[in-house]
């Protein structure tokens, strides 16, 4: 059985590998100093990505900046509950009243 490489053909028929910048020169010191997550949430922020629950979390921001009435407190609530469920555990965050929504909204403030 001959061994298949079906990514490795695409390259070498494509020619890419000689215009690749950086080619035969080392690692840059900061990329071998971050373990594989590390350097991906750097590339990522640079790139200018974020995380589904950072996106919701300015969303609920801007909700509550926008002095909801009641039905728009239990629209909050929903997705407080969907930014909890992704965030990580110390981010979590309580729901919200009429009462005490604007003294919520500084804790939202990204």
């Amino acid at each position: 059985m001959d061994y298949r490489d079906p990514i490795g053909d695409m390259l070498k028929n494509a020619n890419t590998d000689e215009e690749l910048k950086g080619k035969g020169k080392p690692l840059p010191k900061e990329y071998q100093q971050r373990d594989v997550f590390q350097q991906f949430q750097k590339v990522a922020k640079e790139q200018g990505f974020l995380p589904e629950w950072l996106k919701l979390q300015k969303e609920i921001y801007r909700d509550l900046c926008s002095s909801p009435d009641e039905a728009g407190v239990e629209e909050i609530n929903l997705k407080i509950r969907k930014y909890n469920r992704m965030c990580p555990p110390p981010l979590q965050k309580g729901l919200v009243t009429r009462e005490n929504a604007e003294a919520r909204k500084e804790k939202w403030e990204s």
